[in-house]
Order: C-alpha cells, then structure tokens, then sequence
C-alpha cells in the first residue's frame, strides 16, 4: 500500500496549548490522524494521514450497536538531545492484533502501520510537549462500520490514528491514590473479555468507578468474578504488591489486560535481582500484609501514568494505609528507570526505545 499524506492548510490549523503544566490527558489533539479502510475480500487499502476532523459514519453501524472496538495507547516523547522517541509501539500494534482475533476483526500489517505512526507523529512533532512526564499520546483505534443491525461481525473496518499532547493521567500527579476494592459488581469472567483492549471492557467498569469518585477514590480495584477474593487489576491499569521479599502482581489467565507496562515492570525488576512473581494474590493476603507491616507498597502500571503509587485501600468499609501513604522507595525507582528510558536517556538492554528523529 502507498501512503498518501494531505497536509492541514495553514489557516486551519489548531491552536497549540501553551501551559504544559495544565495539559491534563486526552482531550486535546492534534493537527492530523492517520486512516485506512478493511473490506472483506479486498483487504486494507486507501491508508492516508489526513486532516483531523470527523468522522462519517451510517446511524446502523454495527460499532453502534454490538462494540465491535477496539484500541490502544502508546507515547512519544521529545527526549535526550530533543529526540523524538516512541516506546515498544510494535509491542502494542502486537498487542492490538490479539484483541482484533478476539473481537473478531481484522489484523494490521505491524510494520506498515508503525511506519504510518512514525510518518504522522513527525509531521505533528510541534505538538510533542516539553516539559518532564508530559508526551504526545497515540490512540490507535479500530471499528465495525458495515450498516447492519443483525447481530454479526462486522464485514467493513476502519482503521485510525489520533495523536494529542498529554499531561498526568491523575489530577494527584505521581502523588498516591486512594483505590476502593469492588466486591459486589464485576469488570470480566474467565471466558470473557478481559484480556482484549476493547471499549465493552471499560463500559462494564464505568459505574462502579463513578461510584468510587463520588466516595472520594481515584480508581477501583477489581476482584475475581467467581470468588470475589483475587486481585485482579484497576479501572486503567495492572496493579502490583510489594512485599518484604516478593512482588506481586496477578497473572495473565484471560481476565486482565496484558499491559506493556507492566511487562516492563516485571522485565526491569527481575533485571535487577528482585524476585517478582505472577500469581494469585487475595485481599485476606494483602489485609493480613498490612496488618503485619510485610506490605511495603502498593502501585498500578500503565501508559496513562507509567507507575502510580498506591496510599490507601478501601476494603468492606476499612481503610487500610500502604506504607504510611507515601510514594514507595521502588515505585518511584521505576516511575525514574522507565521515564530515563523512554525519553531516551538511559540506556536498556530491551530494546523498547526507537529514535525516529
């Protein structure tokens, strides 16, 4: 396929925000997207990076009506020596491939649509933010829009790229949250969606986590569907537990999605000789943990906010505090090791940093 690239006419271009500090995350973007279309017997053709604007779509597309959606979320960075990095894209094109097989659509050409990526975020580097733990984020997206009402997989995809500069994911920054435990509704079963980035995983969690904001919670901490006893992993990312002499994050069974982030988590923690395991882990154990003082800190991983240190757990109507609700010693060495690394000043044995300009 031949990329074809139709720039944005000057006078319609977008004005850049100018405080990085208030940037806040996903809302806004920039000046061009990325698109391709699939048809069934014809395959992905017509990729260009276009004009951002909207989208056109039948009222019966069958997105509408049976999420047939799925997505990812990566980062650029203007980096060491004002270097435009991306962090293990391939990983998450990969990634993405697993959730279409899942939801019944199709699989992109890695390499073709990393290429695209990387042609779209130079033509739009201007929007690449400056200032420390900001970045460009990149929101590949897929949908079903064959105008039908039957229930059935869409037979029509389109394929896109938006890209916007982004700030904290959390309005508390890398301070620590406060995460309430859901032990009455559910996110996903075995057998269901869990492992897929899809938008019907996130629809399913929507309630609960507004019922934790309006209780003053950041996020909610999922539960087994079955027992309601194992942690899972939080609204918007994978969750790990750092005892005395283990850390501990739950295993991917086909509940959880498998983060890109929290495989470097594991990857990086074990390169440094620490003893990181996959396994169950129940609330009576992390409970009893820090009850004991064993449970030195708790915190999530993600693309959103890389690491975010955990200060309290709300549990059946308990409060319990992680590590006097302060920042632990080894979620902050992480939050550093991966944002050297990502902006390119620190060198990996991995692999995960591309330079591309």
């Amino acid at each position: 396929m031949q990329l074809q690239i139709t720039h944005v006419e000057e006078n319609r271009k977008k004005i850049k925000p100018t405080d990085e500090s208030k940037l806040g995350f996903g809302k806004v973007f920039s000046d061009h997207l990325f698109i391709m279309k699939y048809t069934d017997g014809q395959g992905w053709e017509n990729p260009k990076i276009q004009p951002y604007g909207p989208l056109s779509l039948d009222p019966a597309a069958i997105v509408l009506h049976y999420a047939q959606e799925i997505f990812e979320g990566m980062k650029a960075y203007r980096g060491k020596d004002d270097g435009v990095y991306l962090f293990r894209a391939k990983d998450n094109f990969l990634r993405m491939n697993h959730s279409a097989v899942r939801i019944c659509m199709p699989e992109i050409d890695i390499d073709f649509v990393h290429q695209a990526l990387k042609e779209l975020v130079l033509l739009d580097r201007d929007w690449i933010p400056r200032q420390r733990g900001t970045a460009l984020y990149i929101r590949p997206t897929m949908i079903g829009t064959e105008p039908s009402v039957s229930v059935k997989g869409s037979s029509e995809f389109l394929f896109y790229i938006l890209i916007g500069p982004a700030g904290a994911y959390y309005p508390e920054g890398f301070n620590p949250t406060k995460i309430l435990v859901e032990n009455k509704y559910i996110r996903a079963a075995n057998g269901g969606l869990g492992a897929a980035k899809t938008g019907a995983n996130y629809a399913a969690s929507l309630f609960a986590g507004a019922e934790a904001k309006k209780k003053g919670f950041t996020q909610v901490l999922w539960l087994d569907a079955f027992e309601h006893k194992y942690v899972e992993e939080v609204g918007a990312m994978n969750i790990f537990f750092r005892f005395k002499n283990e850390l501990v994050t739950s295993p991917l069974e086909g509940t959880i999605l498998a983060g890109i982030t929290r495989d470097s988590v594991i990857k990086l923690t074990r390169h440094w000789g620490l003893t990181c395991n996959e396994r169950k882990i129940s609330m009576d154990e992390i409970v009893a943990g820090t009850k004991s003082g064993d449970l030195l800190e708790v915190f999530g991983s993600g693309t959103a906010a890389i690491i975010s240190p955990v200060g309290e757990l709300s549990y059946k109507n308990q409060k319990y505090v992680i590590g006097n609700g302060k920042t632990g010693e080894l979620s902050q060495k992480l939050y550093d090791e991966i944002l050297a690394i990502q902006y390119g000043e620190k060198a990996e044995p991995f692999g995960w940093v591309e330079r591309i300009a």
